[in-house]
């Protein structure tokens, strides 16, 4: 693939693969509600995953369109309610910011930050924070040897820092890198890759329970086609993997599961060079669970999400409704030994092309964009219920004895217990949709339960409890 294609691939509807009858048949069963259509004056093609906020509504970005069509900031509701924070563009030549194709995290001070892949200074994006009001401040601008075009989200991590990778650029070349920056500002490189050890970060990093960062560069590595690397916090990079196509080609993003293993998916390449679902190990032992085909739609775009249940979700960007010219996406359920069942297949109206991973909300629902399709072909914010319970989120996933810990949910008025691998914590009740806990003395790894007027909800997945 030539510089820029991987991301303009995601960017542009070139699928041709359609869903059997059978996956009609499965996906008539699921339930599957369009929340909202964007129409363009309000944002257009929304591309990156929502997340959802302390307050319980979903936020997001929308990669165009908007007051300036530089791109938006966006909440919207369980119900559908959109309201937009921040245009970008609104500033002269763009400077702060344009295209933000990462979306955004919510960071412990109750702020979002994310970064554009356009605009700034240089024109070549940058890291922004901006206030549940939709106050915006332009934290970095990027171009040169600190990279340049982020096209991801930012994660913080344990150290409070936040943790993203950029495209381009970087001291070793057209190749990207990775950095981290404080919630005020200052940036620090971590690695610019040089071709040999990967070329083209894509997806977000995802910080594993050892307190290392793992992720995958798009293009290079020895075959010049991706990578899954593990960085330290301190910027020491290994290369886990080097893709060959019979595993697949051209990763776009991790997911660390319970099982402490990194499940991840390829664009291209498998058997059919339709893109695979893959699970690699910490120590770089990469096993193949699936490889696409028309059966069931082809070339994923995004990353994985693994839900209550213990299965993954994900999306295709392609296949699905033959009432797209080239497919209008579809999403798809898989278990950790490959299984694969079809949920959903998009018919325009609905929306079409998912680029974006989905979201498991704390309702137990998950919820997602597509990037075209719906009333005004503009993209949509969608919900799919599966029938999976309620559970809590914690924004952090460890922690010491003595941290505060916000703990997100549904229904939490009234909660009486928070437990810490069943040992008692002191905790407020903030509001419906948060709670604050402190990680009591005793405390072990284990699941996080709040006893509310409803039931006992436990937290989606394990907190560790640091030395």
């Amino acid at each position: 693939m030539t510089k820029n294609r991987i991301y303009l691939f995601i960017l542009t509807v070139v699928f041709g693969v359609a869903f059997c009858a059978a996956a009609a048949t499965r996906a008539s069963a699921q339930t599957l509600i369009t929340l909202f259509s964007f129409d363009g004056t309000n944002g257009t093609q929304p591309v990156a995953a929502l997340i959802q906020g302390f307050d319980g509504n979903f936020y997001g970005t929308t990669d165009s369109g908007g007051g300036n069509n530089g791109g938006t900031v966006f909440s919207v509701s369980t119900g559908g309610a959109m309201t937009t924070l921040y245009n970008f563009c609104n500033q002269p030549t763009c400077a702060d910011g344009s295209l933000p194709r990462g979306g955004v995290v919510q960071a412990s001070d109750g702020n979002f930050y994310g970064t554009t892949y356009q605009g700034g200074f240089h024109n070549r994006g940058t890291v922004f924070r901006i206030t549940p009001g939709g106050t915006l401040t332009t934290l970095h601008s990027f171009g040169g040897i600190n990279g340049a075009n982020p096209p991801a989200a930012l994660v913080q991590g344990v150290d409070g820092d936040l943790y993203g990778t950029t495209y381009e650029d970087g001291a070793k070349g057209n190749y990207g890198t990775i950095f981290k920056i404080t919630l005020s500002g200052k940036l620090t490189t971590l690695h610019s890759f040089d071709g040999t050890d990967g070329a083209d970060p894509l997806g977000a990093l995802v910080q594993g329970l050892d307190g290392n960062l793992y992720g995958t560069t798009a293009n290079g590595g020895t075959q010049k086609l991706g990578t899954v690397f593990k960085i330290t916090p301190s910027g020491t990079l290994t290369t886990l993997w080097n893709f060959d196509l019979t595993h697949g080609a051209y990763p776009v993003g991790l997911v660390q599961a319970a099982d402490g293993h990194l499940y991840g998916i390829t664009e291209l390449g498998g058997d059919n060079n339709a893109g695979t679902v893959f699970k690699i190990s910490t120590g770089g032992t990469l096993m193949t669970l699936l490889s696409f085909d028309a059966t069931y739609g082809a070339y994923p775009e995004a990353a994985l999400v693994q839900a209550t249940d213990g299965s993954f979700y994900g999306t295709t960007g392609g296949g699905g409704s033959s009432r797209c010219n080239a497919g209008c996406g579809a999403v798809f359920k898989i278990t950790s030994r490959g299984k694969l069942t079809p949920l959903h297949r998009f018919v325009e109206t609905d929306g079409s092309n998912p680029y974006g991973s989905l979201i498991q909300g704390t309702n137990g629902s998950f919820y997602g964009t597509t990037y075209t399709g719906g009333s005004s072909n503009s993209g949509t914010v969608f919900n799919l219920s599966l029938g999976l319970g309620s559970f809590v989120r914690t924004q952090t996933t460890s922690g010491k004895v003595g941290a505060t810990v916000i703990i997100l949910g549904t229904n939490l008025t009234g909660s009486t217990s928070v437990t810490f691998n069943g040992t008692a914590a002191a905790f407020t009740v903030v509001s419906d949709s948060e709670i604050t806990a402190t990680v009591p003395s005793g405390a072990t790894s284990g699941l996080v339960s709040v006893t509310t007027p409803g039931g006992v909800l436990n937290s989606n997945q394990s907190f560790q409890v640091k030395p």
